[in-house]
């Protein structure tokens, strides 16, 4: 066996270790009976949302368990053709086992930096936010192509996506927009996402055809579920309804449907457009439950880390990526340095290798912030 192929190997098998511990492999198979027991229930059904969480939490830990299978048997069924090969002279099917192994390793990889989406709220549905900065249309527009971006990754993912609420920008592009993404770890792939993005480019809408820098930030927080209680204060609480003025329809257009929530004691600021005022209140009287929950992450996150950045007015300073389309073609993330010359791609929807480079800069950071800790008490 080459030394390439046994280095693979071994990176799979540190690999799969991993994604065992995070997953609980010694016991996951009484868990997904536990799962399967509540299922068959026949009042399963009585809440509905309720339902739906444990049927997902069920498919999920199942594709975990058969992910971490599959990829051992097919390691060990590799490895046995590369020495029944070699024990019968066959060069080429030991050629074509070590080339099976080098490709798992590349699998392998992916699913070690899905084991590190173990945090507290990183299974759960997501809410995202972009809002454009100061530039006016060359703001809104670059706010237009990050939603496109981002709605993109998500249906890559197979997740759903569901708009919130959008406030269209005065000649082109959007002001803001929020969506509500489903899927299995949508908070734990899109949470690196929130700062402040940066775009270089010569400007469309610039007869001169001059370069210009254009800001917008995204902000992602996790939907709470059944499992996270959030109180909130009503007497804390402002409720606003106006009319919409995004594409919704005549009904959305003509009525007070719009609801605005405004939470006094930190300045959080939810709104709903897209439905009837009363989903649009339940819709954002949920943004708000989970935009507290987040506010309690970070806290708790500071404790062994250094808070991100506070994400004060899209501007310089607070930018964590850059999109640059003139002079030059690259988009380079500025916290874990991954980089791509294929500006097309990234803006198509192509974000996963930045959220797995940042994620796993993001653990190592903690790991090492918690060493330190340790080792000074």
């Amino acid at each position: 066996m080459r030394a390439e192929t046994k280095d693979a190997a071994e990176a799979i098998r540190g690999s799969l270790d991993l994604y065992g511990k995070r997953l609980g492999i010694d016991t996951a198979d009484h868990r997904l009976e536990e799962l399967n027991a509540r299922i068959e229930d026949p009042n399963l059904w009585d809440d509905t949302a309720r339902a739906q969480k444990i049927m997902r939490d069920r498919q999920a830990l199942s594709d975990k368990i058969e992910t971490y299978r599959g990829l051992s048997g097919e390691l060990d069924d590799q490895l046995g053709m590369i020495e029944l090969g070699e024990a019968e002279g066959d060069a080429e099917v030991v050629a074509e086992a070590e080339a099976a192994v080098l490709a798992l390793k590349e699998r392998a990889g992916a699913i070690e930096i899905e084991a590190l989406l173990d945090g507290e709220a990183d299974g759960n549905d997501t809410f995202l936010e972009i809002n454009s900065g100061a530039g006016g249309t060359e703001s809104c527009d670059w706010a237009a192509m990050l939603a496109r971006m981002y709605v993109r990754w998500a249906e890559k993912q197979g997740y759903d996506v569901e708009l919130q609420s959008e406030s269209p920008g005065e000649e082109a592009g959007i002001k803001s927009a929020s969506y509500k993404i489903s899927g299995p770890n949508a908070y734990g792939w899109l949470k690196s996402e929130s700062g402040v993005h940066r775009l270089v480019r010569i400007s469309p809408y610039d007869s001169s055809a001059r370069r210009h820098t254009s800001f917008s930030s995204v902000w992602v927080y996790p939907v709470v579920d059944d499992d996270i209680e959030v109180e909130v204060n009503p007497a804390d609480i402002r409720i606003d309804t106006y009319r919409s003025s995004g594409a919704g329809g005549q009904h959305v257009n003509t009525t007070d449907s719009a609801v605005r929530i405004t939470h006094e004691p930190t300045g959080i600021v939810v709104t709903s457009s897209e439905k009837s005022q009363h989903q649009n209140r339940d819709i954002a009287m949920k943004a708000l439950k989970s935009r507290l929950y987040q506010m309690e992450l970070d806290r708790r996150n500071a404790a062994t880390l250094e808070a991100h950045e506070a994400k004060g007015e899209a501007g310089w300073g607070n930018q964590i990526r850059s999109y640059v389309l003139q002079p030059y073609q690259m988009v380079k993330d500025l916290r874990s340095g991954h980089e791509t010359s294929d500006t097309q791609g990234v803006l198509d929807g192509d974000l996963t290798p930045f959220m797995a480079a940042t994620l796993a800069a993001d653990v190592a950071g903690k790991s090492r912030a918690e060493a330190e800790e340790a080792a000074s008490s």
